[in-house]
């Protein structure tokens, strides 16, 4: 069985800490480096189910997208919420490793996953990383349908291959307009509208679309917004993670068993409607 520490530096070269963002947090929350490993658990969300089930999986690490000390803190109590998570992890032996805006931009990405998990053809980043030669790395993506078909339809397509969630999707624009390019973006996209605007796409997929940035895009072109849940659009990402690791202990004869956990831990549980306005 490979060393934590080997497995981590594997990791680091698939997302390279170095690229994160300055303000994230990324790298080696909690884990003996010299602790042998043979499970290891993906996940989007760093919270007190995903713990739970790497205990009762067995596994020796969590690997997670999100942070979970993203500011910092001066505490790991246990009468704490995230200090739980650390008692929990540290009691069985399980480390924590975060791959997060350094995941966002690799190559392959969390939007990279994105794009696949509806079937869409990935032309080239969104946001391009400037240190990437090869021109891959960088912030979302911009991609080609197959066959055009209506921004109704390209919102039911994203509804029935992403993991369901309280929110669902929803959808901004003409539903009958026809979509050929799409820009996607895994997490929170209302900051990118300058670079969807500028790629000329006909729809942006992606999460957490606040009230005045979309009503401004709506209003700014016909472009089709399609909003899903945050944890949705990047819950693709730990599949696709696992795939890479599962790739890589086959090549150091490793023998590592990799799950992504199916949990939903998108914190909205129940959604209310009356329905569209007319």
């Amino acid at each position: 069985m490979p060393r934590l520490s080997e497995v981590i530096a594997a990791l680091d070269a698939l997302w390279p800490p170095e690229r994160a963002e300055g303000w994230d947090a990324v790298g080696t929350v909690c884990g003996d480096p010299e602790a042998e490993i043979d499970q290891v658990l993906f996940a989007v969300d760093p919270v007190a189910e995903i713990a739970d089930e790497a205990r009762e999986l067995g596994a020796q690490l969590i690997v997670t997208h999100h942070p979970l000390y993203l500011r910092g803190t001066t505490t790991v109590a246990a009468d704490t919420f995230k200090g739980r998570v650390v008692h929990t992890l540290i009691k069985h032996d399980i480390a924590l490793h975060v791959a997060h805006t350094n995941a966002d931009t690799a190559d392959p990405g969390v939007s990279d996953a994105l794009a696949a998990a509806l079937d869409l053809r990935v032309t080239g980043p969104l946001v391009p990383d400037a240190t990437d030669p090869h021109g891959r790395r960088g912030l979302g993506r911009v991609c080609e349908l197959d066959h055009p078909e209506t921004l109704a339809a390209f919102a039911a397509r994203a509804a029935a291959r992403l993991p369901a969630t309280a929110q669902g999707i929803r959808l901004a624009g003409d539903p009958e307009a026809l979509v050929r390019t799409v820009a996607v973006s895994g997490g929170s996209g209302d900051s990118l509208f300058d670079a969807v605007r500028a790629a000329g796409v006909d729809a942006f997929l992606t999460a957490d679309l606040r009230h005045h940035p979309a009503s401004e895009a709506v209003q700014h072109s016909p472009l089709g917004l399609v909003d899903a849940a945050h944890w949705a659009t990047e819950w693709p990402w730990c599949e696709q993670a696992a795939a890479q690791l599962d790739a890589l202990s086959d090549r150091h004869g490793w023998g590592l068993r990799v799950h992504v956990s199916k949990q939903v831990t998108d914190p909205w549980t129940t959604h209310h409607s009356s329905g569209a306005p007319n």
